[in-house]
């Protein structure tokens, strides 16, 4: 056989190898992209809508979401993967009874500021949303045994979203203890003073989540916080600026429980509560935040 016969033959016995030797990840194809949607919005939360190619999603997807202004500030250029200020949102379908294994074209609405973690298949690293901010979101399928995850869809930032504007509105003492994330700033920082003992935002959440059990100081704190986390947020206080400096001067140097051992009689206390309460949930004042 002539020399240049027996090269050909040789490579061709090399690129045969060559590709029996590829590992078996490089030969599977991706999964097609997803498309996102975005829908309502809350001061606080966004749907966004995550739509299967053809391909499918059957391991579920992955949503990451970053504000505007951090994705401009970082030259249009998404944080790293564990970046911790990148939030990231897994919705898998493996789990059992999760809803996130999704055939070719299926949907699923996922509300970004109010995931659960107690949802089959879901974690995350984030939770509630800013008000009055643009968010930007990308996704992608998770890879399978036989194909690859797929590409980001927004990875360029296109994909976006915004909350409802902070406006002079109030929010229930229910809404503030569930919605520890999006208390002011101001107060996040600083916390409040209750009477005339200043108090941490965590202690503050703490005294939230004490049952009032007979005992009116607790049931009076859970909505005078309230009230001041509104006014805090904006909200407009004037209705209830009497009603907020009589129960300060009622509840004086008492530290409110847990983290002190004050008591007041509820009756003492259910007029002043009241009319906080009135005030926390639109009754008075400038009208309730739809939640």
């Amino acid at each position: 056989m002539k020399a240049r016969n027996w090269m050909f033959v040789l490579a061709l016995v090399v690129l045969v190898l060559g590709a029996a030797a590829a590992p078996a990840w490089a030969q599977k194809p991706p999964l097609d992209p997803l498309t996102l949607t975005v829908g309502a919005s809350s001061k606080v939360t966004i749907e966004i809508t995550v739509t299967a190619g053809s391909s499918g999603a059957p391991a579920g997807f992955s949503l990451q979401w970053m504000t505007a202004q951090q994705f401009a500030d970082n030259g249009n250029q998404w944080f790293l993967s564990d970046d911790p200020a990148l939030c990231k949102a897994s919705c898998s379908g493996r789990a059992n009874e999760s809803r996130f294994p999704l055939g070719p074209g299926d949907s699923a609405t996922v509300t970004i500021g109010d995931l659960f973690d107690d949802e089959p298949g879901v974690s995350f690293n984030c939770d509630e949303l800013e008000c009055g901010t643009t968010y930007v979101f990308r996704a992608f399928a998770h890879a399978t045994r036989n194909r690859k995850r797929s590409a980001f869809t927004g990875d360029d930032g296109s994909i976006s979203g915004s909350t409802l504007a902070c406006s002079s509105c109030t929010f229930s003492q229910g809404f503030w203890k569930t919605h520890f994330a999006a208390w002011p700033q101001d107060v996040l920082d600083n916390g409040l003073t209750l009477g005339t003992v200043s108090y941490t935002a965590v202690e503050l959440l703490s005294i939230f989540n004490r049952p009032a059990a007979g005992n009116g100081l607790i049931s009076l704190a859970h909505q005078l916080i309230a009230a001041k986390l509104n006014i805090a947020n904006g909200a407009d206080g004037s209705a209830v600026a009497t009603a907020i400096a009589s129960a300060d001067a009622m509840i004086g140097g008492l530290v409110i429980p847990p983290v002190g051992s004050g008591s007041l009689a509820p009756s003492a206390t259910a007029s002043l509560a009241g009319v906080l309460a009135s005030y926390n949930t639109g009754i008075i004042g400038p009208g309730h935040c739809e939640e």
